[in-house]
């Protein structure tokens, strides 16, 4: 009987070894490495996620930039145009208003030389013809003009600072102001800033 027992004991303690070496061979042999291929799994996908943030967020602020730096050139655009624009209407008005007294001239003209006791170099001496383009206008007409000029520049800078706060305009060359009685007229007429 002692023999069976003895060969229990044995077999029982055959078996423990056995299931505590396949418990330990378990946890070296696949948990471990497992573990640390879950663990490393884990890590790159951390990793990748946080660099598809950083990417998202790259392109995110990349575009936002483009998009800024777009809004940015077409504000500049909008307020070199309407400074283009006030330029322009100064030199229409200016040269309508040459025309206009080039008109009035010649009309005078026509009028002196129908007199039947005017000579034509009378005529040509009375009322002389101005230049139908950049001519000199009155001082205060010329003066009109060049204000109304600054007042659409100071709205076109107002409107770019309004819809670009801190940025600065485009830099302009400063405009010259109107001459009070150019040419030695006594009248007070101031010619064109710029042609």
């Amino acid at each position: 009987m002692a023999s069976n027992v003895d060969t229990a004991l044995k077999a029982s303690l055959a078996a423990a070894a056995l299931l505590a070496g396949a418990g330990v061979g378990y946890y070296y042999g696949i948990f471990l490495p497992g573990q640390a291929s879950r663990q490393e799994a884990r890590v790159l996908a951390e990793q990748e996620a946080r660099q598809k943030q950083e990417d998202f967020q790259a392109r995110a602020q990349a575009r936002e930039q483009e998009e800024q730096s777009r809004r940015q050139q077409a504000a500049q655009q909008e307020y070199q145009d309407c400074l283009n624009f006030a330029e322009l209407s100064y030199k229409q008005r200016w040269t309508a208003s040459c025309r206009a007294q080039h008109d009035a001239d010649v009309a005078a003209l026509a009028d002196c030389a129908d007199n039947l006791f005017a000579t034509e170099e009378g005529c040509q001496a009375k009322v002389p013809v101005r230049p139908e383009r950049d001519c000199a206008l009155p001082g205060r007409t010329a003066q009109s003009y060049s204000d109304a000029r600054e007042q659409r520049k100071a709205e076109c800078l107002a409107r770019f600072q309004s819809a670009q706060p801190g940025v600065q305009p485009p830099v302009q060359i400063p405009a010259q102001s109107v001459p009070q009685g150019s040419g030695g007229q006594e009248q007070g007429y101031g010619q064109p800033t710029t042609y």
